[in-house]
């Protein structure tokens, strides 16, 4: 159980009720232990001997231990729930810290709905199971020690019995438990990929209904909710036999005592109050061994839950910010990529922060030997069929992940040796995917500056041509915006992701494919409104549409990880056959006629007439970070 005691130290802002609700109980177990020898004194003095003020003073004894214990069970619960409901609530607050301190790499391996899973279901197995210690593993004990000092007390003779019941109810626990807590923790995992279902269903709802996928996707769930539902049978099938099991070995105890006890009656060795209070105690002793099997198996399955909180506590980020790390002030925005390597698996290889040669390029690598400079000033522009590591290769700029191999620098410093809150300050983004937040309009544009005033807030939504359609809605900017913007087009969405990444006025600005559900027309305006503010700001823009880069100062062709060709779009035109292919299948047919067959990129293009996305389906590998991101 080491996972579930390494949790314990979030206890220690609530020791006052976890010392207090063991005390109480404490207080309870003693009442309860009294209990079978006042019954003993009724029957064996107040009735044996006819003496009914003995029956009445003990039966109000009784009562008053009855009340005395009611008020110390009542206390433990109170201070036991208290104690249990604090700690969950700093382990969950300290799960989702802790997780936003992972980097992409991290989160890509953990998955979201496992996240959820172990945010929700796992910590609440933990807390349930705190309470539970401080209640049932503190009653127990005491029960099951204090009955079977009382029972040898009343008959020492009869408690011979526990020396042959003891050792059985043991080996029994033993074995069931031993099956018991590898099925919870399948439990988990199958609770994990219901999530996932269930998550991934929620998130794409409308991908679902577009391609009448309903009945699929029903089906996914079923097949999940299924596995659940049997692994959680068969784990609560083997924790059942607990309860036979215990009651068949009460059950022949208790013929056991009358037996061997009516013999000692009947022989004048024992009294009939001494047989009835040794049967209280014998029950209460193996119902104290029960109710610590049961605790057991909770254990096992909140043991399963905290190695899974664990897992993610003892994740170390696979970007770290350096000790050293320097603060950059100002920040120019020159951007360059020197010989940069990257595979998504989190190994770093390449050169080191020293600048000495690392490990050679594998056949795993998204990107490739790659090389380029973006001035302040000018605007980059990357190209490239779906998967030639366009998005990986902007993810690098933020640092979201670490290069394997190369560097990637600002403003000549290696971004690996630049405080986080320095770089990502000074960089703005905006993703093909546009997540907004539940909350207004105005919120959401200036989530990367909350102290914003309205009218840089509204500035900004000019830039992006938002302001327009902000206005005319009912509500203006304190518009609320439904779940990862349910009420807005996606064109809407994308201009807000553009205002809230111009509002903090970054040094560098990343449009990764920001502009693939605005209209032409609304897109132009957009480009014409950033040329005026490109002044002093580095632009480096992803796209699929060709038209959104022909006036870029520097246009980079990616094919299969590596820069296949860079240059102006005149430059282009005149050097690169990929180039004036994709050229060809969006623009202008005729530029294909220059381009002899064999050198043609033979389909590489997405052949998309208009330029359009494929959208997130179509970009797993340069969308990968991404994704997480958003």
């Amino acid at each position: 159980m080491q996972a579930t005691r390494r949790l314990t130290p979030f206890l220690k802002p609530y020791w006052r009720w976890a010392v207090l609700a063991p005390l109480l109980m404490t207080l309870e177990v003693g009442m309860d232990l009294l209990q079978p020898r006042m019954i003993q004194r009724i029957i064996d003095v107040g009735i044996g001997q006819s003496q009914p003020q003995i029956v009445i003073q003990t039966a109000l004894l009784m009562v008053l231990f009855a009340v005395i214990g009611l008020v110390g069970g009542a206390g433990c619960t109170v201070y036991a729930v208290l104690a249990a409901q604090g700690l969950g609530a700093d382990v969950r607050q300290t799960l989702f810290a802790k997780i936003q301190t992972l980097s992409f790499g991290n989160l890509d391996r953990l998955e979201t709905g496992k996240l959820i899973t172990r945010l929700t279901n796992d910590v609440n197995q933990v807390q349930e199971v705190v309470m539970m210690v401080l209640r049932v593993m503190v009653r127990s004990p005491l029960l099951l020690i204090g009955s079977l000092i009382m029972a040898v007390i009343t008959s020492p003779r009869l408690a011979l019995l526990f020396v042959i019941m003891i050792p059985l109810v043991m080996v029994g626990l033993a074995l069931i438990i031993g099956r018991a807590f590898p099925m919870f923790e399948k439990v988990q995992r199958r609770l994990d990929a219901l999530n996932t279902v269930m998550q991934e269903n929620l998130a794409g709802v409308r991908v679902v209904k577009a391609f009448v996928r309903n009945d699929y996707e029903i089906e996914r769930f079923g097949q999940a909710n299924d596995q659940l539902m049997d692994q959680n049978i068969a784990a609560v099938r083997t924790v059942a036999i607990t309860m036979p099991f215990m009651m068949v070995l009460m059950n022949a105890g208790v013929v056991a005592v009358i037996w061997f006890g009516g013999l000692q009656v009947n022989a004048g060795g024992m009294h009939v109050g001494q047989i009835v209070a040794f049967m209280n105690y014998l029950t209460q002793t193996l119902m104290s061994l029960m109710m610590v099997s049961m605790l057991v198996t909770r254990i096992s399955r909140a043991e399963a839950s905290a190695v899974r909180i664990q897992e993610v506590f003892d994740s170390t980020p696979e970007v770290q910010q350096a000790a050293d790390a320097q603060h950059l002030d100002p920040v120019a925005g020159r951007v360059a990529f020197e010989h940069v390597s990257f595979r998504y698996n989190g190994a770093a290889g390449g050169e080191a922060l020293d600048g000495t040669a690392g490990s050679a390029a594998t056949d795993d690598e998204v990107l490739q030997d790659v090389s380029f400079v973006a001035e302040p000033g000018q605007t980059v522009a990357l190209l490239g069929t779906t998967g030639a590591g366009k998005s990986s290769l902007v993810h690098l700029i933020p640092r979201f992940y670490d290069v394997s191999g190369g560097r990637v620098t600002l403003d000549g410093h290696d971004v690996r040796m630049l405080d986080d809150a320095t770089l990502r300050g000074q960089i703005g983004m905006a993703l093909q995917e546009a997540i907004l937040f539940s909350g207004a309009i105005r919120d959401n544009i200036r989530y990367g500056r909350p102290d914003a005033s309205q009218e840089e807030v509204e500035a900004a939504a000019k830039l992006a041509q938002a302001h327009d359609f902000i206005a005319a809605l009912p509500d203006g900017y304190d518009t609320l915006v439904g779940q990862r913007g349910v009420n807005l087009s996606g064109g809407q969405k994308q201009r807000l992701a553009i205002a809230r990444a111009l509002l903090i006025d970054p040094a560098v600005l990343i449009l990764d494919d920001s502009t693939s559900a605005v209209d032409v027309e609304t897109e132009a305006l957009i480009k014409e409104n950033l040329a005026k503010i490109r002044q002093g700001r580095t632009n480096v823009v992803v796209a699929q549409r060709i038209s959104s880069v022909l006036a870029a100062d520097n246009i980079l062709v990616l094919d299969e990880g590596r820069i296949a060709a860079q240059g102006t779009h005149a430059e282009l035109m005149a050097s690169s056959p990929i180039y004036r292919e994709i050229y060809a299948s969006q623009l202008d047919p005729t530029a294909l006629e220059t381009v002899p067959i064999a050198q043609r990129g033979n389909g590489r293009v997405d052949g998309q007439s208009n330029g359009q996305s494929n959208g997130q389906s179509s970009r797993q590998s340069d969308g990968q970070g991404e994704n997480h991101h958003a």
